[in-house]
């Protein structure tokens, strides 16, 4: 009899010692205190469809660093359009350069304003093209190009449609005839000058100059000017 008591009793008592432990283990399952993260709970990363910096700034799609529209030209054949590369000299992507194989530039004498020449230029591609800032004209072998008239500046830039044109004013002499190294030159070459400012679009173009042209070092031109009354202005 003593012996199944003794073993009622270390039952009952395992069977308490179990209990309290199961309770235990389940007092520390939901306290918040001691509960460990679960992976699920992590914060998810969504990458924008632009990429990102090393410092995590999202930069748009077809956009470079800088904020300015990423290129997107390729190399080839075109249109005779020339379509800007965002190099050196170049525009950025999205905007066309008129260019020596897309036009055709003429150089016509005036009589008045006197001392003056028009040039011309055509936009011969199948595409519009800009013309930006003044022609970069180069007198035989002068080093310099011809000064731009600053007076002259349009408030924006001349955009031709296949067949339209724009004009540049020359002042080729002074009209007294005081100014230095006055000559008779043989050869023009105009080079377009690239959207920013800096260098030029493609190759030069040789003009054709009017017989009896003759310039001194007061030459100077205009900006590109979509009125031919305009250019002659200045």
């Amino acid at each position: 009899m003593r012996t199944i008591r003794t073993r009622r009793t270390a039952l009952t008592a395992c069977t308490a010692a179990l209990l309290a432990a199961t309770t235990l283990t389940a007092c520390q399952g939901n306290d918040p205190l001691t509960k460990e993260p679960s992976p699920a709970g992590a914060a998810s990363v969504v990458q924008p469809s632009g990429g990102t910096t090393d410092s995590g700034n999202a930069q748009p799609v077809g956009h470079t660093a800088n904020g300015g529209p990423a290129s997107t030209a390729k190399g080839g054949a075109g249109d005779g359009n020339s379509k800007a590369s965002g190099g050196k000299g170049g525009a950025e992507a999205g905007f066309v350069a008129c260019a020596a194989g897309s036009t055709r530039i003429v150089a016509t004498k005036v009589e008045r304003p006197i001392n003056h020449m028009l040039l011309t230029v055509t936009n011969t591609g199948k595409r519009a093209c800009d013309v930006y800032l003044a022609p970069a004209l180069r007198f035989d072998d002068e080093q310099a190009a011809t000064q731009i008239v600053e007076d002259s500046k349009p408030q924006a830039v001349a955009t031709l449609a296949p067949g339209e044109s724009a004009y540049a004013g020359v002042t080729l002499s002074s009209a007294t005839g005081e100014a230095a190294h006055g000559y008779k030159p043989k050869n023009l070459r105009l080079y377009f000058a690239a959207r920013n400012g800096s260098g030029s679009v493609g190759a030069p173009v040789k003009v054709a100059l009017p017989a009896g042209t003759y310039k001194d070092d007061s030459a100077a031109v205009t900006y590109w000017l979509t009125s031919m009354q305009d250019a002659l202005r200045y």
